[in-house]
């Protein structure tokens, strides 16, 4: 079988144990840094990758993407606005809200929440918080029984639970006197648990009994979806161009954006910091084939008096780098890709074993390390992986081609 001169003897070389050994033990570190450099940048961002997904999965589905709120008094002609905001392109669903700042109180427990009146009917078209209503939906809300849901953590700092009675204080309209806070009954009627800082500063109730409270006709806010969480802040703007009210325009950017920002800060970084241990690895290969070169100055010289040429003799050497770069950056791909598919459960078991959680679901939004593979970015780690590795086989190449057969031949002899 017919192979070039350059890659045969490359190969070989690649493969030969060298009479110094630790020119050996160089081309081995070399390949283990690729590998593991390779494999912690995959690791890494997949970690962030999987971050990513899960903010957009789990955190933006339990709070709206935008939200339009009248500065003063209510939207008047509530039905026309939502069915303006719905038909608008982009935006995947709707629903009327109020929000009120209260107080709840059960005996000496006290806990100050956001409470947010919404329309059962409505709410799951703008987010997914009813699945994580453990006693139901939000049929559970009803406007005669006085309902009230709250967070689980919320729930068991007022020592509550279901079907017990629960006291809603609120301010006094705005007076120059100052006045005791008017006080509401309500009932329990289910907790939720979506983790993070939601379960600990949001209760729910129907937006009619909200009405009856402020004495109110309409609803002061339109939370709405949107088809692209990435464009919420944009076409919020739009919608509240298009609608003469005086409003506060919010999107999930302003309230979580820093989130989303972090994580792709994080992602650059580790783009930029560990692409350089890899190239710290990749440069060992120049250590190696330096060494290599002048281990085997005879053997060039030999070859160069046998009719090889400079370019044969600088692709040898290439060769022999580049096999240590491929082997560093496909098993540092292979390893990256195993350890990226099995992060979640290699996390938990290294949780379980030392008996403490690194991720509490009650600070952050998810308890466990995600993980999303992005094979386009593997594919692009791997090959700049290899093509810095043969770029650093250059200079022993060079050096290679530049030796003189007659002094190397004479000094041997």
């Amino acid at each position: 079988m017919f192979r070039p001169l350059s890659l045969f003897v490359g190969l070989r070389y690649s493969k030969a144990k060298h009479k110094n050994k630790f020119v050996s033990f160089i081309s081995m570190a070399s390949i283990f840094g690729i590998i593991l450099g390779v494999a912690v940048l995959i690791v890494g961002l997949s970690t962030m990758n999987g971050f990513e997904k899960a903010l957009r999965d789990q955190l933006l589905s339990v709070i709206p993407h935008a939200e339009l709120e009248v500065v003063e008094g209510d939207f008047k002609n509530e039905k026309a606005i939502l069915s303006q905001v719905r038909e608008h392109p982009g935006i995947a669903g709707a629903s009327p809200y109020i929000v009120m700042n209260a107080l709840l109180q059960n005996n000496i427990h006290m806990k100050a929440l956001q409470m947010r009146a919404i329309d059962p009917d409505t709410e799951t078209q703008v987010t997914a918080v009813e699945k994580y209503i453990k006693q139901g939906g939000w049929e559970l809300l009803s406007t005669a029984d006085n309902s009230i849901i709250l967070g689980e953590p919320v729930a068991k700092q007022l020592n509550l639970a279901v079907g017990d009675t629960v006291t809603l204080l609120l301010p006094q309209p705005s007076s120059v006197k100052l006045k005791a806070p008017r006080k509401f009954a309500f009932t329990l009627t289910g907790t939720f648990k979506m983790g993070g800082q939601v379960d600990t500063t949001l209760g729910f109730i129907h937006i009619n009994k909200a009405k009856q409270i402020l004495n109110v006709q309409h609803a002061t806010g339109i939370a709405f979806k949107v088809d692209d969480v990435l464009q919420a802040q944009t076409l919020v703007r739009e919608v509240a161009y298009n609608i003469p009210v005086y409003m506060y325009v919010k999107s999930w950017i302003t309230s979580q954006g820093y989130l989303y920002q972090d994580i792709q800060m994080v992602k650059s970084l580790m783009y930029v910091i560990l692409l350089l241990v890899v190239a710290v690895a990749c440069f060992n290969i120049v250590s190696t084939l330096v060494m290599a070169v002048n281990e085997k100055r005879g053997d060039i010289a030999i070859l160069k008096t046998m009719g090889a040429n400079k370019w044969s003799l600088r692709a040898i050497f290439m060769v022999q780098g580049a096999f240590n770069g491929l082997m560093g950056s496909l098993f540092g791909g292979l390893l990256g890709i195993y350890l990226s598919l099995n992060l979640s459960s290699i996390f938990a078991a290294i949780e379980s074993l030392i008996g403490r959680k690194f991720l509490s679901g009650d600070i952050y939004f998810i308890d466990y390390l995600p993980s999303q593979i992005d094979y386009q970015q593997v594919m692009v780690i791997t090959v700049v992986a290899f093509v810095m590795s043969v770029v650093a086989t250059v200079y022993p190449a060079w050096t290679a081609s530049n030796i003189e057969p007659a002094k190397e031949l004479g000094y041997s002899h």
